[in-house]
């Protein structure tokens, strides 16, 4: 789930010779893809060109159609990440949540930004159709409150009864490298668990993109000759 050192996991699993690793960073940095996942949304499987050039998956938008991988890839192993529920759900609330609920700055640029930028209104939709909307992960009450403990315990029950006991590793990043490296028979690196505050990048990538996107807007719109704009 996302908010469960995902980036670290990302790095992880590269560093171990399983990248490149898709994230949803890979998403922000190239919106276009945001239209592959609305397929997948509507019940297509266009993996082979989501996953082109990519050996893992971590993080939301691929491990919410975990079950759709897992019969796709039939010889892929699946990590379920879990978190200590309340923290996981602290930061939830000051990310994920933040950006589609309440007043927050993140919110608020997020927001603004969707008028003025298609590709991101095109992402917006597919973050609502994964998490929020219909058949959302928390989809229901937990979108309008920020109660998301749980659905996040609904999805981590879900998987464990869905995935076979011998392809499953149920992993906290806490526990570093040695629960994953036995899992994916692996050697140990030599070197710590990398540990990326990935919150931080998180609101810098959508506060810093949204601000650049409405500033280049309001250049455009300044540049216009009022007369011009009146008779288009």
């Amino acid at each position: 789930m996302p908010r469960t050192g995902t980036l670290t996991q990302k790095l992880a699993l590269e560093m171990l010779g399983l990248g490149p690793c898709y994230h949803m960073v890979n998403v922000l940095a190239d919106l276009d893809q945001a239209a592959l996942w609305e397929r997948a949304l509507e019940g297509e499987r266009p993996w082979p060109q989501i996953f082109d050039g990519f050996e893992s998956t971590v993080d939301w938008p691929g491990g919410y159609f975990y079950k759709e991988l897992a019969a796709f890839y039939p010889e892929a192993k699946i990590v379920l990440s879990v978190r200590d529920p309340e923290a996981w759900q602290e930061s939830m609330r000051q990310t994920v949540w933040a950006v589609r609920h309440g007043e927050s700055l993140v919110r608020l640029l997020s927001s603004a930004q969707a008028h003025v930028n298609p590709a991101w209104r095109a992402y917006l939709n597919m973050i609502d159709g994964l998490l929020w909307r219909d058949r959302g992960t928390f989809a229901g009450e937990q979108a309008a409150t920020g109660d998301l403990i749980d659905g996040m315990l609904r999805h981590q029950e879900e998987v464990t009864r869905t995935i076979a006991p011998e392809r499953l590793l149920v992993w906290n990043v806490a526990e570093g490298w040695g629960p994953l490296c036995a899992f994916l028979e692996l050697p140990v690196p030599d070197v710590p668990l990398p540990r990326i505050n990935d919150r931080t990048e998180f609101l810098n990538r959508i506060i810093d993109g949204s601000l650049d996107r409405l500033i280049d807007w309001r250049a455009r719109e300044s540049s216009v000759d009022p007369a011009m704009a009146l008779k288009g």
